[in-house]
Order: structure tokens, then sequence, then C-alpha cells
């Protein structure tokens, strides 16, 4: 993606959109690679090889946007292409209530590539099933402990490489190789079932499988599917204290934090495809949660699923501190929602293909860490349930009410955990949830997670995580 040619040909385009009469203009030329095997209860299924490779152009012209794209790589399709950004940005000019502001953001010139030791480029067919027939022998019938007869095992090896350019002076070239691991487990024991969605991944090369452990934990997955099956008591009723893993914490600050906190979504632009907000522009400043709430979402950390240390706008990318002290404290922003709010953009903007324009997305969201240790955590808790795994969360459109139904859940009592209590459910709102957060534990950990946004759809890469989270005075239910 560094090379000459497609470099010039984005040079060209922004050029090309500036000379038909954009006041703003930006190129991004985007090539994808992907390798991905499956097998399905031990049964290959069909390998998919991708690859994309195009240019998406971006303007403002009149005061809106247009936003053209196209995998034909000849100098005059691409000029042609540029052009036609601009049509549809002074097409669409006369709908606008306001006219698109970008911000004043400083121009970025980087190339940045994720760290990897073995090139992704070396994945094919024969290494990945490999890896997930290693995986499947270890969990199949009775090997974890349990019959596991349903078992759909996906592994890929992906690459992005871009080249963006805009009429501001950014000018980046960046490289995100990725493996990714996707499991669907259903295990039975007595008539009894128990389900359990396992998704594992990081930027970097093959060694990511041997560095996250993939096969141990997929191991670990299936011996505590086994545990649960076994659990029979009922969860406690009354008021009790609730701990939440890493990964509780990492879905509630994904689904009740980063979503509603981004700004096109406060502004209204995503009411009729991914969703709205409970919040409003000016709802910065407003308490939402305890004095221990805090969530950030952070796209430069290392091996991280979402990691991108410069976005699709050319902007320098940083730590956005979402909730500070139970205080709403920013928005993810991009250059158009920055300048209707009279802020710097916080490099939010990204886009998964060179066909697909660049929004507002979150990268790695979690609950910051504490002061206390895991077990100083549990010794706080006198009565309560600690939530290790989730089977299923749902949360309304607005991210104000939300419902999380764990798997793998412990009865505590005086700071000990005790027996497996089945299928606790933790029904609440977004204030009282984070109103709640007693304490936090030093101790962190990232799921991966794949983030669905957009028309047409968009699927981004992201983490999600966090330490073990305190909720006090919390009311459960049950499945």
């Amino acid at each position: 993606m560094g090379t000459q040619e497609a470099r010039d040909l984005a040079d060209a385009a922004v050029a090309k959109a500036l000379k038909a009469g954009a006041s703003y203009a930006e190129a991004r030329v985007q090539a994808t690679w992907e390798r991905e095997f499956g097998l399905k209860n031990g049964e290959p299924q069909p390998s998919i090889f991708a690859e994309g490779y195009g240019i998406g152009i971006r303007v403002i012209a009149g005061g809106a946007l247009g936003f053209a794209a196209t995998n034909d790589m000849r100098k005059a399709a691409v000029g042609e292409v540029a052009v036609k950004a601009v049509r549809l940005a002074k097409a669409s000019a006369a709908l606008l209530q306001r006219p698109v502001v970008f911000d004043s953001a400083k121009p970025t010139t980087k190339r940045w590539a994720a760290p990897e030791t073995r090139k992704i480029e070396n994945a094919d067919s024969a290494w990945l099933r490999g890896v997930l027939a290693d995986i499947d022998g270890r969990i199949a019938k009775g090997k974890a402990g349990a019959s596991i007869p349903g078992r759909l095992l996906y592994l890929s090896a992906e690459l992005q490489e871009r080249y963006y350019v805009n009429s501001d002076g950014s000018r980046v070239i960046g490289r995100v190789p990725r493996v990714s691991f996707g499991g669907s487990l259903t295990a039975i024991e007595g008539g009894t079932t128990a389900q359990r969605f396992i998704q594992q991944g990081e930027t970097g090369g093959l060694e990511v499988v041997k560095r996250i452990r993939l096969a141990e934990k997929v191991v670990e997955e299936a011996e505590a599917m086994l545990k649960v099956l076994k659990a029979s008591a009922r969860p406690p009723t009354g008021v009790v204290d609730v701990v939440l893993s890493p990964e509780l914490s990492g879905i509630a600050a994904h689904e009740s934090v980063g979503h509603p906190q981004e700004a096109d979504r406060v502004l209204g632009r995503e009411g009729a495809q991914a969703g709205e907000s409970y919040l409003k522009a000016d709802s910065l400043g407003r308490k939402i949660g305890s004095d221990e709430a805090n969530v950030s979402d952070d796209p430069g950390l290392p091996h991280s699923n979402g990691y991108a240390p410069v976005d699709d706008e050319g902007v320098a990318a940083k730590k956005r501190h979402l909730i500070r002290g139970g205080t709403i404290n920013e928005f993810l922003q991009n250059r158009a929602t920055a300048g209707q709010f009279g802020v710097k953009s916080n490099g939010a903007a990204r886009a998964v293909s060179f066909d697909r324009e660049p929004i507002i997305r979150m990268s790695n969201t979690f609950v910051e860490p504490g002061d206390y240790t895991t077990d100083e955590i549990f010794k706080e808790v006198k009565h309560g349930v600690f939530f290790k795994t989730f089977t299923e969360w749902n949360i309304d459109d607005k991210r104000l009410n939300q419902r999380y139904v764990a798997l793998e859940a412990y009865l505590i009592e005086h700071g000990e955990l005790k027996e497996l209590v089945r299928a606790p459910v933790l029904e609440i709102t977004t204030p009282r949830l984070w109103g709640s957060v007693k304490a936090r534990s030093k101790h962190m950990e990232f799921e991966a997670a794949t983030c669905g946004k957009g028309d047409p759809m968009q699927g981004a890469p992201v983490w999600t995580g966090g330490p073990e989270t305190l909720l006090s005075g919390i009311r459960l239910g049950e499945r």
C-alpha cells in the first residue's frame, strides 16, 4: 500500500475533487487480504479467500459531504469518481439544515504498523486447519470432561493496508495484521444443554495464536460449560452485591457507555440504523454514575483488536476518557461532529473497507482499573453473585435499559466464592448500573468483539474489557 502508484492515484483524486469545486477532499486507498478456515463438529468447512483493493473519495462541496468509491484503479476512472463525489455533495446541499464544517485538526504525516513477528501473509489453509484441528481434538466428546457435540470453529488471518491523504495536509500509511477466532460450543449433560460463543483476537502476526493461549482458553471454556451444566442452585433473591468479571465489565462499557457516547448517535444520525442515545448534545458534564465509574476508549493499546493510532480522517488518535468519576466527560468524535460541538476530533473515525465512509467507531472500550486486588474485591461482599461469563445480553436502541444473563456465575458468601448459581439475570438501567459501582480491581483482561454499525453495515474489530467491578445494592432475576 506504500507503493508510489497508489499514493499518486490518491493525490491525483484529491486534486481532481478540488478542481471540480470541493472545498475539502480526501482519498483513501485500502487493500484487504483474508484467509479463513472452519471446522464443524470436526468436519472441514469451505475455506474463504478474500481480497479487496480500491479507493474511497470523500469531499465537502456546497457545505455537504459526498462519498464515492471504486475498485477500478485506472487513473481516468479514479478521476471520474472524484468528480462524482463532488456532484453528490452539491446535489444534497439543499437538503441540509446546517452546512458540514470540519474541525481544524492538525495534519498528520505518519507511517505506522501493528507489530508482528510472523508475517500474516504466511497463513494458509493448512496452517489454519492445523490450529483448529488441535483445538477441536482437545474439546471433542469427553476430552474436556463434557460432551460437546456442537462445535463450530473458525480461524482467520487478515491484513488491512491503506494510504490516506487529504487537502489539509495529512498523509498516512498504515498496516494492520490481525488473527481472529470464533467458536460456538453446545454442551450436553444428562439432557441439559449449555451454549457459549467465544471470540478471541489481536493485531499481530501468526504468533497471536500462542501469545493469547488460544487452545488453552477454548479448553477452559469447554470445562467451564460442564460445571455450568451441573449447577442447580438458584440465584439469591433480595438486594445483593454483584461482582462483574472483566468480560461483563467490558460488554457493559461497550454497550451502555461507548455506543451512547458516539457523537453521531447523540446527534441522531444513527437513529434509523444502529439506534439512538439516551444522551443529548448538552449531556457533557452530566453525572451518570458513582465516583468509582470510570470508562475509557483507547485505540493505542498494544496488540489490541481495535488498534488504530491514526484514524481514517488522518487524525492522530488518543485515549478518550468517556466517563470520569461518574461524569460524562467526552463523546467519541469525528471531524464533522467535532466541528458541530466546537471541539477537536479525538480520532474516532474508522472505515472497514475502501467502499465504506469513515464513521465514528469505538476501538478498545473498557472500565478503568482501580486500587483493589481481585481477592479484596470479593472480600468486600458479604452476600452476592460473581458474574464470570455471559450467555446473553440485550440493550434497547437508546442504550438505557439492558439485561445480562450469566453463564458461569458463583454465589459469594462473606468474601468467598461458593457454589455455582444457574442463569442469574442483571436487568438494569444505565444510570443505575454505573451509579452502583463501588470498587474496581487492578486486574485487567480484554475480549475480542466485532462491533456492528452503519448502513451499509460495517463490522469493526474492537476489544472490550476491564477489571473485576463491584456493584452494590442490586436485585437480580433468573431465567
